[in-house]
């Protein structure tokens, strides 16, 4: 039996992953740049609370205890402003990035075969995992640059400075230092997020087909209709208040679904991953908020680290703001994405 990747491909027409959803590639990346833009721009003060939290204070400061905390301190001693430190290096990177994040995932769907007829999860794992892959090479050394800046007393000035002073006492690795790290964390949370998403846009389409179906089979009193209304249904002669909705009913309960799918998926799959994200958080911010070094790369040994001086809570610290974060925003991402690819199309 052939390799299931290359058994798809050699069923797919040339063009087709060019013109899914009547899109081509290029379609899709400009789609996935303004969803991307779009989604962090919005809830990036959410994420400036989840990053002091789960950062390392100066030895004898306390860390945030709670989001509300957090967001009180942040807001007496810096303002508004403070909340978006770092927002100009999330939005250059989330562009790009997002562009091809999203058009690699509707690619390696293609190919998966996740557009086939019928529940495919697994394909959807797999196109999200594949599609990370290519995000986030793109995306970390821009991460690296607004955790760095989004920290209490950063000492860098501004967006250049960042990446000046990082390049020049550390090098380039530094912007990559927890690449690997951000893949262990993002292909799991990747492929349960795509997983998560696909699937529950079926339940909730399926519900919503039913109630639709269930609602043309009966009259205005909830009976069903005679059979003589039923072929007139059918010949099309039935006014039309029994032919419920239309097309911008259709599109309002499009959106609606993909919002509640998207949150819910983006939910689940950052509250399981969020051990993996302090372990980021910590390696990118190695040496610039603590004087804490680990000396690895690899997760395992920092995640024992902090286990053992800190305690396992510290693991899950921040796994609020980062729920309240991602919720929403992979609603808004997957909103904004799903509009623009039928605008664009």
């Amino acid at each position: 039996m052939g390799d299931p990747c290359t058994t798809a491909s050699l069923d797919v027409p040339a063009d087709s992953l060019r013109t899914y959803d009547g899109l081509t590639f290029y379609g899709h990346m400009v789609a996935g740049a303004v969803a991307g833009i779009g989604e962090h721009v919005a809830m990036y003060p959410v994420d400036t609370i989840k990053t002091r939290m789960q950062a390392l204070a100066h030895p004898g400061q306390q860390l945030h205890s709670s989001v509300v905390t957090a967001l009180r301190t942040v807001l007496r001693r810096e303002g508004v402003g403070g909340l978006y430190r770092g927002v100009t290096a999330m939005a250059l990177g989330a562009g790009p990035s997002h562009a091809l994040y999203f058009a690699s995932y509707e690619a390696a769907k293609q190919l998966y075969g996740g557009n086939k007829e019928g529940h495919h999860p697994l394909a959807h794992a797999a196109a999200g995992a594949t599609a990370t892959i290519v995000n986030d090479g793109c995306m970390n050394p821009w991460d690296v640059v607004k955790q760095r800046m989004q920290v209490r007393h950063s000492p860098y000035r501004g967006l250049m400075h960042c990446v000046a002073q990082t390049f020049r006492e550390e090098g380039l690795a530094a912007f990559y230092k927890s690449y690997w790290t951000t893949l262990v964390m993002n292909v799991p949370y990747t492929a349960l997020h795509f997983a998560v998403y696909e699937s529950m846009k079926k339940f909730l389409a399926g519900g919503a087909a039913s109630t639709a179906g269930a609602a043309a089979e009966a009259g205005p009193g909830g009976s069903a209709l005679l059979p003589a209304a039923a072929a007139q249904a059918e010949a099309g002669t039935v006014a039309a208040p029994l032919e419920s909705g239309g097309e911008e009913d259709e599109e309002e309960e499009g959106l609606v679904v993909q919002l509640v799918a998207g949150g819910t998926a983006g939910g689940l799959a950052a509250a399981a991953t969020t051990p993996l994200d302090v372990v980021k958080t910590r390696l990118q911010l190695e040496g610039v908020h603590s004087a804490t070094r680990y000396n690895t790369s690899s997760v395992l040994p920092v995640l024992r680290r902090i286990a053992e001086e800190e305690g396992t809570s510290a693991l899950w610290r921040g796994w609020q703001p980062r729920v309240l974060f991602h919720a929403p925003s992979a609603a808004i991402c997957w909103g904004i994405y799903e509009t623009a690819k039928k605008l664009l199309a």
